[in-house]
């Protein structure tokens, strides 16, 4: 049975507010849904109207505490909920290794035994939100058939009556959250209640009854006893709220734990000065009876000093929020990924509609993203800001603490220019970004209407701030090295190729999708008399020492080719060059002289890929060369050079082994697929040509190495 809460509802979403009396549509179907598949908590959220974030309407079962980092998310959030709007299709999470293999963000704050599916709620033209049920962790791995059908069903027919909402102007709102009916907290009633009663207060252990919030219901005389404190203090706290011995967020977990999994949980715990007891927590869908006793043989336990007594209804809500938003950030790779989780993760979960990310450079502000403005223009105003002009958030970063104005008049009373640029909103937080001891940076976070900010929300946002600072620190480090590696690689490679007569030549140089994005992959086209050269390579590894031998070699061979030595002679001096530069590196080099007014070009093999060769009629053929070892192994090693026909319309493909090879695929199979697409689109202008290829090697899979391509085809005489 299910019943309204009488539990605290300021952490619900700021749509609760909202409520309108009637009937209650989303409760009466999210409680016969859980009562069909036998779920032992859930929720419905409502997609908000004028962005793309889910909002909890109404949850069961459960306090909406035990969601709180979820109350808000975006659709692009990796959680099942977003997901399965994203992809209107059921998602189905079936225990607790199952969520921290595909979700570890939610594993992290809840990492209990439990199994959970989340569905959309969503017509054919459009989508109204979702929900999500669990059960306990005795749940079968697997989602029957009959629980997906039922799931879907009542889904289905949510989705169809908020339609018919949406069609005559009746948009739904939040409603109080469900959970079950309280325990009875008094004895009058028959001899067998009062009989019950005389039988635990004779009882010589303690036993205490909780409601789903935590709070106590019902505690004997010998738990009174054994906790330190009268039971008429107890009634109606929180444990770990008023006995500061237990203020500590692991007890609190337990009783989360408990609940979620439906399993019995327990727990030591030191009670001053020395004494320890023993809690054993027995969870049902209205809440938990508590064992306490002595404990003993437990001095090894002992723990630390336990922390301050915490006057908040759940510490543990804080914690989980920041541990989930944490794990968000630690995804962010570069500046923009900063911004856009933040965006996405952060400011939905604490009702922000709007948010600007600045940096500090050179004494000035500068604008590094933003998001949820109308008008861009308006953001515009902060890039190029100095330090020293008195704003709310030049004061924040130069003080170091963050700036919370719950109104616009209270902004504009202690900034008064402020109302000369309004940006549309009506509260906001000025975050200071400090890492490492210096400041990065500021979030502001805007709200679109008049938003007052408790001290709890206060410190929630001032550790987001500090997490923030540090993802935006790490981000501009891999920008800068980023830059720094794009800069260094396109200084190495040449700028243009050079135009050789008879022969059109495309190139494409593309980093791997991992590491540092520079590599030691090359190619050149050689003007040289009496015949021009090419040249395409591979240094092994993929870093600034690869990418300067990489140079090194790419100015080796222009030289040896300049001065006239032939193919094989240009291979051995590049071979013995690397070898005297003592790298402890080695190199695969094809090497080739160009001569189309006869239609041939002589090559040169060191351990690379074999070039592919597609005729004029659209035959594609791979080029089995003689060849010698990688460069820089043998001294003494040569080179043999093999002639090729190259006939007016014909394409050489040279390219690095990153465009053929990854893991799992076999190379002849990629050779082959190769030699299907220059068929298909060998026509093409070389330029096209040269996206094809690479497109097709992005496309395919993820690349572990950087991929160069040097394409050539021979002209037909003027």
């Amino acid at each position: 049975m299910v019943g309204v809460s009488d539990g605290q509802t300021s952490g619900q979403a700021p749509a609760a507010a909202k409520a309108q009396a009637g009937q209650p549509v989303l409760s009466v179907a999210l409680a016969a849904m859980m009562d069909e598949v036998h779920a032992h908590s859930g929720a419905v959220y409502l997609l908000a109207p004028d962005q793309p974030v889910l909002e909890m309407a109404v949850m069961a079962g459960l306090p909406r505490a035990f969601a709180a980092p979820w109350e808000r998310v975006g659709l692009s959030a990796p959680i099942p909920v977003a997901e399965a709007v994203r992809e209107r299709r059921l998602v189905w999470v079936g225990g607790e290794e199952d969520m921290a293999r595909r979700y570890p963000r939610i594993a992290v704050v809840l990492p209990h035994p439990f199994a959970l599916a989340a569905l959309p709620v969503a017509t054919a033209n459009a989508a109204y939100g979702a929900v999500f049920v669990t059960w306990p962790g005795s749940h079968p791995p697997e989602l029957s058939e009959w629980e997906r059908e039922h799931l879907t069903a009542a889904c289905d027919r949510l989705a169809t009556r908020l339609e018919r909402a949406a069609r005559h102007n009746r948009p739904p709102h939040a409603e109080p959250d469900l959970l079950a009916a309280p325990p009875l907290t008094g004895v009058a009633g028959t001899l067998g209640t009062a009989e019950a009663a005389r039988m635990v207060g004779r009882l010589p252990y303690g036993l205490v009854s909780l409601d789903l919030h935590g709070r106590v219901a019902f505690a004997n005389e010998a738990a009174g006893d054994l906790l330190g404190k009268p039971v008429g203090d107890l009634l109606g706290t929180r444990p770990w709220a008023s006995l500061p011995w237990l203020n500590d967020p692991m007890y609190e977990d337990r009783y989360r734990a408990a609940l979620i999994s439906q399993h019995v949980t327990s727990f030591v715990a030191l009670r001053p000065p020395g004494t320890w007891l023993s809690f054993r927590l027995y969870p049902s869908t209205t809440g938990l009876s508590v064992r306490i006793s002595r404990a003993r043989a437990v001095a090894e336990m002992a723990r630390g000093e336990p922390g301050p007594d915490d006057e908040g209804p759940s510490r543990l809500v804080t914690i989980s929020m920041v541990l989930s938003l944490a794990g968000a950030l630690t995804e962010a790779v570069g500046v923009q990924d900063v911004v856009q989780l933040v965006a996405d993760e952060i400011a939905p979960a604490v009702g922000s509609q709007a948010l600007v990310m600045l940096g500090s450079q050179g004494g000035r502000l500068h604008v590094l993203g933003h998001r949820g403005y109308p008008d861009p223009h308006v953001v515009e105003r902060f890039d190029g800001l100095p330090l020293g002009e008195r704003t709310p958030g030049t004061q924040a970063l130069n003080s170091g603490v963050p700036g919370f104005f719950d109104s616009r008049e209270q902004l504009e009373r202690l900034y008064p220019n402020r109302h000369e640029t309004p940006d549309g909103f009506a509260a906001w937080a000025y975050l200071p970004l400090i890492a490492s001891g210096r400041p990065v940076g500021i979030c502001v976070l805007a709200y679109a209407e008049p938003h007052v900010f408790p001290a709890e929300e206060r410190a929630v946002l001032t550790s987001l701030g500090g997490l923030i600072a540090q993802a935006l620190e790490r981000a501009q480090l891999y920008d800068a090295k980023h830059r720094l590696a794009h800069g260094l690689q396109q200084a190495l490679l040449p700028h243009t190729l050079a135009v050789l007569p008879g022969l059109e030549a495309a190139a494409r140089y593309v980093p791997a999708t991992r590491g540092m994005d520079i590599g030691g992959d090359f190619y050149d086209l050689v003007p040289a008399r009496p015949l021009p050269a090419a040249v395409i390579g591979d240094v092994q590894g993929h870093n600034v020492t690869a990418a300067g031998l990489m140079g090194q070699i790419r100015t080796g061979v222009r030289a040896y080719t300049t001065v006239g030595q032939p193919p094989q002679e240009v291979m051995r001096s590049t071979n013995r060059l690397l070898i005297d530069l003592g790298a402890d590196l080695f190199a695969s080099c094809l090497y080739l002289r160009l001569d189309p007014a006869h239609g041939r070009a002589v090559m040169s093999r060191a351990g690379h890929p074999p070039p592919l060769l597609r005729r004029p009629d659209g035959r594609v053929r791979v080029l089995d060369l003689a060849g010698g070892p990688l460069l820089g192994i043998d001294a003494s090693a040569t080179y043999p050079t093999t002639q090729v026909s190259l006939a007016p319309g014909s394409v050489l493909v040279l390219y690095t082994d990153g465009l053929i090879e990854s893991p799992g695929v076999d190379i002849e199979d990629a050779l082959a697929d190769l030699g299907a697409l220059l068929t298909d689109t060998g026509d093409l202008p070389l330029e096209q040509l040269a996206d094809e290829l690479v497109r097709h090697n992005a496309t395919a899979r993820e690349r572990v190495d950087d991929v160069a391509v040097l394409l050539l085809r021979a002209r037909p005489d003027d």
